[in-house]
């Protein structure tokens, strides 16, 4: 596998909206004990409901352990999931695998961002994380893809969406926090991602949804769905905690023209909820000293934001919840025509993220 020294923007590559068509999308097979309760098996069934939803559009390939091999084989029955073994630290592959960049001659190469658990020893997640960080490497040498190393520079897949021409939004909570590059200012960071992603403009939201572990992935709270057009995690409810949240990213998005100078159109998306593990749920995570403590008091960020665009379809979180039925006919609304599969969500949020966090698309090599 070739490390390359330039960057994609000077190399002719850039990354791609999510609605570029896929080759495949990666996955990792959840089996942390301290993040997924009862040995991580609730999880594996909602992981492997999210690849065998994924796998009727595109091909999935699912990561996974030497000792969950056979395990996941058996559950992923199905013709179009591979499985690679992978040793990892955990199962967020959108924010450990690499992001994929292209470009017009339909080559494809990746993005391996320096990772540290969303925080490292300030407020991380778990440690230790270096297998996490090995991740993109090694799904780039598996797939013969050249490699750009952000030696240092930390970031993950969830805190960014592009449009594919030329704007990217994130969270100032999250990319500005001091816990991930702190001797870097916003213009520094606005260098490298303009450097590494071939984008031109970037949307800072000032936070992402409230306790959401992460710092306010974007990817929790808004995206785009098509260029110009953006879905936004809405509440009306003025003691919501979310309120002040949606309050200033519309304020944001309401006066902000992307990089082609559009004014942006802004889709609400209601929050669900507010939810909370039960006490039952929080019992079976398995206490470890350095992760994340699990309590029912505790809200969940939940969101149907958190979906992934597949060739042909939408693979979207549901919860159990009165608004799953709003948020389903928004999201066939918004896209005509992709169908929209609903998966159970509750399983994956419980361990911090949603049906985007656990997946990395692949763009399909296309000459421009």
């Amino acid at each position: 596998m070739t490390t390359l020294t330039s960057t994609p923007r000077a190399d002719g590559f850039q990354m791609p909206a999510e609605w570029a068509p896929h080759s495949q999308t990666w996955m990792v097979w959840p089996e942390r004990p301290d993040n997924w309760r009862l040995g991580g098996k609730p999880a594996q069934a909602a992981f492997t409901a999210v690849a065998k939803a994924i796998a009727e559009f595109e091909p999935v390939t699912v990561c996974v352990s030497a000792g969950q091999y056979d395990n996941a084989r058996a559950r992923l029955d199905h013709g179009n999931i591979r499985l690679v073994e992978i040793t990892t630290d955990d199962a967020w592959v959108r924010d450990t695998g690499p992001t994929f960049v292209t470009n017009a001659k339909g080559e494809v190469r990746g993005v391996d961002w320096t990772f540290n658990a969303w925080g490292g020893f300030d407020g991380g997640l778990y440690w230790p994380w270096q297998r996490d960080d090995q991740v993109a490497r090694k799904i780039l040498e598996i797939e013969g893809c050249a490699r750009y190393r952000t030696e240092g520079f930390v970031l993950e897949g969830g805190s960014i969406h592009v449009d594919g021409e030329g704007s990217l939004i994130t969270t100032e909570e999250c990319l500005l926090n001091r816990n991930r590059n702190p001797e870097l200012s916003r213009q520094q960071i606005e260098s490298l991602l303009q450097q590494h992603l071939a984008i031109d403009t970037v949307i800072w939201l000032p936070d992402g949804l409230f306790n959401d572990e992460t710092d306010g992935h974007v990817d929790n709270f808004c995206c785009y769905v098509r260029p110009g057009e953006v879905l936004l995690a809405w509440t009306d409810d003025p003691q919501s905690p979310n309120y002040p949240r949606c309050q200033a990213a519309m304020a944001v998005l309401s006066n902000t023209r992307d990089a082609k100078g559009r004014q942006l159109i802004v889709h609400k998306m209601p929050i669900p909820g507010p939810l909370h593990a039960t006490v039952e749920e929080c019992a079976g995570v398995d206490a470890a000293e350095g992760s994340q403590e699990r309590s029912p008091e505790v809200r969940l960020a939940g969101s149907y934001v958190n979906f992934l665009i597949v060739n042909g379809g939408i693979i979207a979180p549901k919860f159990d919840d009165p608004m799953d039925a709003e948020a389903e006919a928004i999201l066939q609304q918004l896209f005509p025509k992709h169908r929209v599969v609903m998966v159970p969500g509750r399983e994956i949020l419980l361990g911090g993220g949603n049906i985007h966090c656990i997946t990395q698309q692949q763009p399909a090599p296309q000459r421009r």
